[in-house]
């Protein structure tokens, strides 16, 4: 279906058939090629043609308007009462057309037909799906009135929405399903995969903005070590108007299904037996740190001989092998404290270590990234700290393990 009558104007091409059914034109002389023609209009068979001619200039003023919601809906009903609902449009156009100059004319529908074309393509690529009559907001177990931006938005959102084809006359079995259902599917669905499916259409948004979705992930993350004791669901929810999904999204957490990595780099000075060749090594190493909910974390510090593919699918606490430490962890707003770090190998340590991380996100709500902030070792007997120097440590960055989710 053809996104504006002004694009039929420039690239309309006949089928041969079509040439063949034509009856054969005279050649004009140049004096008759000049003489002004009477405008007309070119006639019409039937009582459908007409109304469908009736609906496609109606469509055109919207679309003119910027009305695209309304005048693609006109264009579809158009077409579906005669299909070369166009051609006749601009046949009976181009007639009217004849006793207005030719300059005027030509002005006209160069401003006019690329107005009208990018802004029914624009409109097109905002909302791929169109939205409709039929289904109503009413019949979305949605409340609209959930505070925050996007809320705000969705509450402008016309009264009907539903998903309806790209292309005409496909079918959409999306549409058979009821809200609740589809509602039932997406919570099966990583939150990342349910906000790229919310991008389809405004329906699809809606869909996505039930509280049903988040309130299990925000119930099953924020609790001890990600917010203090003394804190609960309630007063986070608080901070964010009591929207689950603002909640997941905006406050701080640390991320579980990963792990975290800092490749960390450094060059050391070499021996030459040449005085006049100075030689210098480029030292690669990995830290990695995985969480648990339980409050504990491991900690794992290897050389460039063990790449990431070969550690992350053994990083357990069961691993031993050096540089490899047990400890715990809490989160405190954005600080972590990780805390009695030692090598479960060695029964009497003398020394644990402890860091302290700010937690950062890189895009908003991914919480992706560890800041070092201290790096310190601890006397078992007398409680000294020592501060251990972090000029060649790198930030942490999280890495999505799925065998983690199910381990």
């Amino acid at each position: 279906m053809p996104l504006s009558p002004y694009m039929h104007a420039h690239w309309h091409i006949s089928s041969p058939r079509q040439q063949q059914q034509r009856p054969e034109q005279h050649v004009e002389s140049a004096s008759e090629l000049t003489k002004p023609k009477p405008a007309r209009d070119p006639p019409i068979g039937s009582s459908t043609q007409r109304r469908a001619l009736e609906i496609y200039r109606d469509a055109v003023r919207h679309e003119a308007a910027s009305e695209l919601d309304l005048a693609l809906r006109l264009y579809r009903q158009a077409f579906k009462l005669d299909s070369d609902v166009d051609r006749t449009y601009m046949q009976a156009e181009g007639g009217k057309s004849h006793a207005k100059k030719p300059s005027d004319t030509h002005a006209r529908r160069r401003s006019a037909g690329k107005v009208a074309v990018d802004g029914i393509a624009g409109g097109m690529d905002a909302v791929k799906i169109s939205t409709d009559v039929g289904a109503h907001q009413a019949d979305i177990n949605i409340d609209l009135t959930l505070p925050g931006a996007l809320a705000n938005l969705v509450e402008k959102f016309p009264d009907a929405l539903q998903f309806s084809p790209e292309v005409e006359n496909e079918s959409v079995p999306l549409k058979m399903l009821p809200d609740e259902l589809l509602v039932l599917m997406l919570s099966y669905l990583e939150p990342s995969t349910i906000e790229r499916f919310a991008i389809v259409s405004k329906k699809a948004r809606v869909l996505t903005l039930d509280p049903g979705l988040w309130r299990p992930l925000v119930q099953a993350i924020y609790k001890p070590p990600q917010i203090s004791g003394d804190e609960g669901i309630d007063d986070i929810l608080t901070l964010y108007d009591a929207d689950y999904r603002r909640t997941y999204i905006e406050h701080p957490r640390v991320r579980l299904d990963g792990v975290y990595i800092a490749v960390n780099q450094y060059i050391r000075p070499g021996l030459s037996e040449n005085r006049w060749v100075n030689v210098s090594h480029l030292i690669t190493y990995h830290r990695y740190l995985r969480f648990y909910p339980t409050g504990q974390v491991i900690s794992l510090l290897a050389n460039e001989d063990q790449e990431p593919q070969q550690i992350i699918s053994v990083l357990k606490p069961s691993l031993r092998m050096k540089g490899f430490y047990i400890g715990t962890w809490r989160l405190e707003g954005t600080t972590v404290y990780v805390a009695n770090l030692a090598d479960p190998a060695v029964l009497d340590a003398r020394h644990t270590f402890q860091m302290t991380l700010q937690l950062r996100s890189r895009p908003l709500g991914r919480w992706n990234r560890l800041d070092f902030r201290e790096y310190e070792s601890v006397n078992v007997e007398d409680g000294e700290v020592l501060p251990l120097p972090l000029k060649k440590e790198r930030p942490f960055w999280f890495s999505k393990v799925r065998s983690y989710a199910h381990a």
